[in-house]
């Protein structure tokens, strides 16, 4: 007799975005927005059955979208399967309120809920764990009313990983009190955290940092020889990993981080303040872009953007362009007059650009297959050896110390 097993279906998800005229959104740019949703959302373990877009100079106070878009999704709705509706913006406790009553019968999630809920699947030490879930409790609170019979009515699933709590502490003092207590957690494991960075001594400290999924841990595992977690999905990497290593016998410690994304929910920003740390007390930054992605230069703006909160002094960056072995582009014919768009310059395009021209470093690599690594550790050498040296200036014997960890 053999033995089966069925795989857990995945969630059937309708997407739901809409073009903010007011915030100077374009239909493009929510086109965009939507496909980086449908991934967050295939992160999470769903798929997208359908998407529903809608124009507006702004949001509609009591829905978000407009009452026809909201009938149409219904409609929908009940002539085919679907376990939930995911809206690409941060909904107020009223609009998801009024949104559940109209969809009855489907979970109804805005962009923030489904990323503190992959967070919460992908926490994997008690640093991380304790960060989502103060994270999620802070989400939680303004939406209580409601709340707890919308949980008790699903019976699990996406954006129902929370922190597990029974009917009984519906109450908001018991949720202000988790949320003290969970501050006072962090704030201890930060001290930690503080006193190891110090315990480090004054080694040269490079740090990761980049949208997610563009290649970080990938890279931090062959820079460093050792095994990162690292796959296709966003937030692969929640904690930060940190390796000594060293390059022609020059040490330093290199340091893997969290990935930024778009609208990043602000609880998110607040716990995850200490891992944040790391990229704040770096002597060095390594920006890693995806080069293969069509919106890389976006990207690049909201980690700029993110950066330049965190850090107030400007500091020796490299921009190290991954996946060039995935990059791609469409030629232009000589009888096309259209204007041209992104995709229709190269990579040796790209080079002679912009980014090839500003004052910081740029190299173009691929981590997963190997190519330019030694360029990226060239430059990487040289501006932590300048750094190392103005830190050691008479301790050569101390490189000898390192030579069994030379990458």
């Amino acid at each position: 007799m053999g033995y089966y097993y069925t795989k857990k279906e995945a969630e059937k998800a309708i997407l739901v975005g809409v073009a903010l005229q007011d915030e100077g959104i374009s239909y493009d740019q929510m086109s965009e927005y939507l496909d980086e949703l449908a991934f967050l959302a295939e992160t999470a373990g769903a798929q997208t059955v359908k998407i529903f877009t809608q124009n507006l100079d702004k949001p509609v106070h009591s829905t978000f979208i407009g009452k026809g878009k909201l009938e149409e999704i219904r409609q929908y709705i009940e002539e085919n399967e679907t376990d939930m509706v995911i809206f690409d913006d941060e909904l107020s406790p009223t609009q998801l309120r009024n949104i559940e009553n109209e969809l009855k019968g489907v979970k109804v999630l805005d962009r923030t809920n489904l990323i503190l809920d992959i967070f919460a699947s992908r926490a994997r030490t008690a640093h991380a764990k304790t960060q989502v879930e103060l994270a999620q409790y802070q989400y939680l609170l303004p939406r209580l009313t409601g709340m707890w019979t919308h949980l008790e009515r699903q019976k699990g699933g996406i954006g129902l990983r929370g922190p597990g709590e029974t009917e009984i502490e519906t109450d908001r003092r018991v949720i202000r009190d988790k949320i003290t207590r969970l501050k006072e957690q962090l704030e201890k494991i930060d001290k930690q955290k503080v006193t190891q960075r110090k315990n480090r001594g004054k080694l040269v400290r490079a740090a990761l940092v980049g949208y997610t999924n563009v290649g970080k841990s990938t890279l931090m595992n062959l820079l460093s020889k050792s095994e990162v977690f690292a796959e296709n999905k966003l937030f692969a990497t929640l904690d930060t990993t940190v390796r000594k290593i060293a390059i022609r016998n020059v040490p330093f410690l290199l340091a893997d981080t969290v990935g930024f994304i778009r609208k990043l929910p602000t609880h998110l920003i607040e716990s995850f303040k200490s891992t944040l740390d790391e990229v704040r007390e770096a002597d060095v930054i390594l920006h890693v872009v995806d080069i293969s992605h069509p919106q890389f230069e976006d990207q690049m703006k909201v980690v700029n953007e993110t950066l330049a909160e965190l850090i107030k002094e400007p500091k020796p960056t490299i921009i190290v362009f991954n996946k060039i072995d995935a990059f791609t582009y469409v030629k232009k014919e000589e009888d096309d007059l259209t204007p041209v768009q992104r995709c229709n310059y190269s990579l040796d395009d790209l080079k002679q650009m912009w980014m090839s021209k500003q004052n910081t470093e740029t190299v173009y690599i691929s981590a997963a297959q190997k190519e330019n690594i030694e360029e990226l550790k060239e430059k990487l050498y040289t501006i932590v050896k300048e750094i190392h040296s103005a830190r050691f200036p008479y301790n050569d014997f101390f490189y000898e110390e390192y030579k069994e960890e030379e990458v």
